[in-house]
């Protein structure tokens, strides 16, 4: 039998040692994904309260509002979790391209014999 956390309706988020969640962030209107990163508590609840995705930054060491100094930011359009409350999927869209490249997407590369090609 499922315990609430996994069925029910109450957001109960299971953190890691770390005190993280995976993110995932996806283009509302094509389902691209455009980038993964972690959220904290505070994190995760300053997204639901503005709106626009805020990480825990690992290799800063702090809360990263996605976009803070390049404008790019990130306006939620939707946030799941899932069904173990262990992962976050925002459903968003960017102000700007996704990744600090300044590709559309963080995944813009494939993975060929080995190597690494640019995709379309």
């Amino acid at each position: 039998m499922s315990d609430e956390r996994e069925t029910g309706l109450r957001l109960d988020p299971k953190y890691d040692a770390a005190g993280l969640v995976t993110a995932v962030a996806t283009d509302a209107a094509s389902g691209d994904v455009l980038m993964v990163a972690h959220m904290n508590a505070d994190a995760l609840k300053l997204t639901m309260e503005n709106g626009e995705a805020t990480f825990w930054s690992r290799s800063r060491g702090r809360l990263w509002k996605k976009g803070e100094t390049s404008g790019h930011v990130l306006k939620v359009v939707e946030a799941r979790i899932d069904c173990d409350q262990d992962a976050v999927w925002l459903k968003v869209e960017p102000q700007g391209p996704a990744c600090h490249t300044g590709a559309r997407t963080c995944f813009y590369r494939i993975i060929d014999d080995g190597g690494l090609v640019r995709g379309a």
